[in-house]
């Protein structure tokens, strides 16, 4: 599956990342290959919860 990502830098230098097709799927890193990884992550938790 994919989905659109959006990724934006807040006040403090994090990057967040929110995916709009998963209400509540959001993560962040220190930099934009963190954030990228922690929202795969989030995807899959997400998903999980879903399928229960």
């Amino acid at each position: 599956m994919k989905f659109q990502v959006t990724i934006e830098k807040d006040e403090t230098g994090y990057f967040v990342a929110e995916v709009p097709a998963l209400p509540g799927c959001v993560s962040q890193g220190k930099t934009l290959e963190e954030a990228k990884t922690n929202i795969k992550e989030a995807i899959e938790g997400w998903l999980e919860e879903i399928a229960v």
